[in-house]
């Protein structure tokens, strides 16, 4: 069988990139993502099925039993058939190289940070600009090859990360973008039948390091814009931060999922950092090391109360 337009993915993200392609540029011909039992050894944020698609619109859905797509059936599945454009939605992973060199005008995917690849490559690029306060994220179109975030780009949307962003509204804007770089790419392919890359970068080498729930972990004498950054960072539909309400056991865990700088000016030096200064509308004001911040939402089993020390 020949597969002209093949999307990898499995997220809501990537359900949402098939609806553009089907609806707005040509047809889907076949989506590849991640059986169910893959879940049980890998962590998949945002994870979506999309089996749906072959109910749906007829489109056929072949579920790998790898996310590193080097199970026998997935090889065998490859060698077996032929492929044109791969187009990478919310696949967190490298793809091999035999999957790769299946397809004739190559797979392409998604990259980006504040400067330019080869800079920023590595895991979570959008949560760690938000984390590090980029204001600006650069987001790459690029041929992959058997290496991570080659600088073989095909080309580029740029978009402000501002104050009031988390990582779900910054996965908005990556959508967005991310849609504009997609028309362009499949009517670059369907009017010239080859796609152009450009390999001359002049930035240098550097990676991002891979996030897990753990790193969520907030510290209260850590600066208020450390502190917001990193519960803006690792938002819905990612874990969330966390720290514990006076005692660190699970019972007493906090996930904390919107939160705002509240006051620097005020003289809260008789509350210890992580300590709750008051409740607003069940919202704790949280002394930090330099000013205050107030959580939003939370969730926990502990009812949070002024006094309590978050740790």
């Amino acid at each position: 069988m020949h597969y002209k337009v093949v999307v990898f993915g499995v997220k809501d993200t990537s359900e949402n990139i098939i609806e553009f392609i089907r609806q707005e540029l040509c047809p889907v011909d076949l989506i590849i993502t991640i059986a169910p039992k893959v879940l049980e050894h890998n962590q998949v944020s945002g994870f979506k099925g999309l089996r749906h698609f072959t109910d749906d619109y007829g489109i056929p859905v072949f579920e790998a039993d790898s996310y590193f797509l080097n199970d026998d059936r997935t090889k065998k599945f490859i060698s077996e058939n032929t492929f044109d454009l791969g187009i990478v939605m919310g696949w967190q992973r490298l793809v091999p190289k035999e999957v790769l060199d299946a397809f004739k005008a190559g797979v392409y995917g998604f990259h980006g940070n504040c400067g330019y690849l080869p800079f920023g490559r590595g895991r979570s690029p959008l949560n760690w600009s938000i984390i590090l306060g980029d204001s600006r994220f650069n987001l790459n179109l690029f041929r992959y090859d058997e290496h991570a975030d080659s600088p073989n780009v095909f080309a580029t949307e740029m978009f402000q990360i501002n104050e009031h962003d988390d990582i779900r509204s910054a996965q908005y804007k990556n959508m967005i973008c991310s849609k504009n770089l997609i028309r362009k790419l499949v009517t670059t392919y369907m009017e010239k039948g080859e796609i152009p890359i450009r390999t001359d970068s002049k930035d240098y080498d550097s990676w991002y390091n891979k996030r897990t729930a753990a790193d969520g972990k907030i510290d209260f004498k850590d600066r208020t814009r450390n502190i917001y950054n990193l519960i803006r960072g690792v938002a819905a539909p990612f874990p969330g931060a966390f720290c514990y309400a006076d005692k660190e056991d699970d019972e007493h865990k906090v996930i904390i999922w919107e939160a705002h700088p509240f006051d620097e000016m005020m003289d809260f030096s008789g509350y210890a950092p992580g300590e709750i200064i008051d409740v607003f509308d069940n919202k704790p004001i949280v002394r930090t090391v330099d000013g205050s911040i107030r959580i939003d939402r939370y969730e926990s089993e502990v009812t949070l109360t002024s006094k309590m020390l978050l740790i």
